[in-house]
């Protein structure tokens, strides 16, 4: 191992060690968070105290996205030939995700004072819809994890002459340890750090990038062919669906995760959740820019005259470590080991949240209110404890041994779009819907979305959607060729839509045949109809501080933000709403 290696491992080292200190010194700061309003010890690892402020906040929220996969993945696109900038959707579509979030999703989250995402699923649809709803994010929380797992052992190869394994164990190992003594307020905090290091790993990289003699004019190379066609990009006029089912997805399917949901539901009141989301937004949009520009630096420089070699990194099939190749070959190495330790926390702020987001929902919606209405505090932490140990042991398990991770991390997000957010729709808007449709759409989305086939998992269609296309994928290092289907049809966005419809349509179809008696009431299995005073919905009313208050009467939160400042996020009807006192609020009513 030579002596920059050694440097690399010391400059990698000292970001982890940064980190685990702030996560532990967060810990501490917040032990005894919510103690004072008598709030669960559960309640406090999973939101926070529901007194995450603006600064905190707004970077945490923007770390949510902002991880390993987001920076790596917009520099890759930027750089491909043929897609380009015009392809690299993940800036607006977040950012967009993050808009419409709290335009229409936070302030109804936030307060009805719901502690996870499944919480409004399990209070319309009953406990056994929530626990199967649970299924697709599970698997998208485990599988983002573990395919930015699987990116940080890739890139830390690349630039750092050290074991990937190693690698990738060390960093869950911490992410899971801090996360495991401070919850969200751990998350929190690490967060802003890992944000700061990105920003400024990339940013100090860049400039030492663009001067190296190896790289071109990136003004020239968007528009004109040097060394490959233009990183501006462009869309083909028969891929234009395609391109708008994938900025729908992104748009849409980015609103319905508990990673959003659990810093939505942290802050201090509703109208705190909007502008956090908006904050976040900008946030997206700021910190992709060096990504974009290191796609565009790959695409504009001669490798031959690099240490790299003659052969770019697109014929090595090296495309997707484009960020840690510029970082290590046109930089000198002191920037190159900035970058890259930048890269590390980017991927382990992104780590956290997904595994203690998937760690909540279990120990809330499953253990907790699925089976043991009447486990104590105490019960539910230590549930939550022995599952960020589960879940984030798993996400390494897969990033270490499966090769198809990045697959099974596309066609998770593609469940968590065409089943969960049409019904997250329904439960917050739409009047009427119940179990039936709901277990409906569910069937639906499924067999849509998987109907249509995952070229990535060599996953065959059994639908053909309209337009669709045989093509020829080549292996650059192994000469291999794969005939693939490409579906040209926006069917994720088709399925998403048909899964809505659905529900409505079977909601109200069950609804109109138990009420006007065209069958018999013993056939309401669901008791999702006629039962609406059965014990089982008593349940799904009955949510909060152990089956003592009904949800939707909780009392609002008071806004601790300025009536000016929040006027200009929101309507002026929602602050009036929200600053009634608890005393000026409906007596809440104590179930027996």
């Amino acid at each position: 191992m030579t002596g920059i290696h050694v440097e690399g491992l010391a400059a990698i080292a000292l970001f982890y060690v940064l980190i685990l200190a702030v996560g532990i010194w967060a810990a501490w700061k917040n032990k005894h968070a919510g103690e004072s309003e008598g709030t669960d010890r559960s309640e406090t690892i999973m939101v926070g105290g529901r007194d995450i402020g603006l600064f905190v906040g707004g970077f945490t929220m923007t770390a949510t996205w902002v991880g390993g996969g987001y920076i790596n993945g917009t520099a890759e696109y930027v750089y491909l030939p043929g897609y380009g900038l015009a392809w690299a959707q993940a800036p607006f579509g977040y950012a967009l995700s993050l808009v419409v979030g709290g335009l229409f999703f936070a302030k109804p989250m936030r307060s009805r004072g719901y502690v996870t995402m499944l919480d409004p699923f399990q209070q319309m649809y009953g406990k056994r819809m929530g626990g199967l709803l649970f299924i697709p994010a599970l698997m998208g929380e485990i599988f983002w994890s573990a395919a930015i797992l699987s990116a940080l052992g890739a890139t830390l190869s690349v630039i750092v002459d050290i074991n990937i394994k190693m690698s990738v164990v060390i960093s869950a190992c911490i992410a899971i340890f801090y996360t495991l003594v401070g919850g969200l307020y751990s998350v929190a905090y690490t967060d802003v750090v890992q944000l700061f290091c990105i920003f400024l790993g990339l940013w100090v990289s860049v400039p030492f990038a663009l001067s190296n003699p190896a790289v071109s004019d990136i003004r020239i190379s968007a528009v004109k062919d040097i060394y490959q066609s233009p990183w501006k990009g462009n869309i083909k006029s028969e891929d234009t669906w395609v391109w708008i089912d994938n900025f729908c997805l992104l748009m849409l399917g980015g609103i319905p995760w508990q990673v959003y949901f659990q810093r939505v539901l942290s802050a201090s009141s509703a109208t705190y959740a909007q502008v956090l989301s908006f904050m976040a937004a900008a946030g997206c949009l700021v910190m992709a820019i060096p990504s974009v520009m290191i796609g565009a630096i790959g695409a504009s420089t001669d490798w031959n005259q690099t240490a790299y070699g003659s052969v770019p990194p697109k014929e090595r099939d090296q495309a997707d470590m484009i960020l840690p190749i510029v970082l290590q070959y046109l930089c000198p190495p002191f920037v190159s080991f900035f970058g890259l330790g930048a890269v590390s926390a980017a991927v382990m702020s992104s780590a956290d949240s997904s595994i203690l987001s998937a760690s909540s929902m279990f120990a809330r919606n499953i253990y907790q209110l699925a089976f043991r209405q009447s486990a104590s505090d105490t019960e539910i932490v230590w549930v939550m404890r022995v599952t960020i140990f589960v879940f984030g042991g798993l996400a390494t398990a897969m990033a270490l041994l499966t090769g198809t991770v990045y697959g099974l991390w596309y066609l998770s997000s593609d469940l968590v779009y065409v089943i969960i957010f049409p019904q997250l729709i329904s439960v917050l808007f739409v009047k009427g819907t119940n179990t039936y449709g709901s277990v409906a759409a569910y069937i639906f989305g499924l067999i849509l979305r998987i109907g249509g086939g995952e070229p990535y998992l060599s996953l065959p269609p059994f639908i053909y959607y309209p337009g669709w296309q045989m093509e020829e994928r080549v292996h650059h290092l192994t000469g291999e060729v794969d005939q693939i289907v490409v579906q040209k049809f926006p069917f994720k966005t088709v399925s998403m839509l048909a899964s809505f419809l659905g529900n409505v349509a079977f909601s109200y179809l069950a609804k109109y045949l138990f009420e006007s008696g065209k069958l018999s009431p013993k056939y309401d299995f669901l008791d999702a109809v006629l039962a609406k005073h059965s014990i089982e919905n008593m349940d799904k009313t009955t949510l909060v501080n152990r089956n003592t208050i009904a949800l939707s009467e909780l009392a609002p939160v008071k806004p601790r933000l300025s009536v000016q400042l929040a006027a200009t996020f929101t309507r002026r009807d929602t602050l009036a709403e929200e600053d009634s006192s608890p005393e000026d609020s409906p007596t809440r009513e104590v179930l027996d």
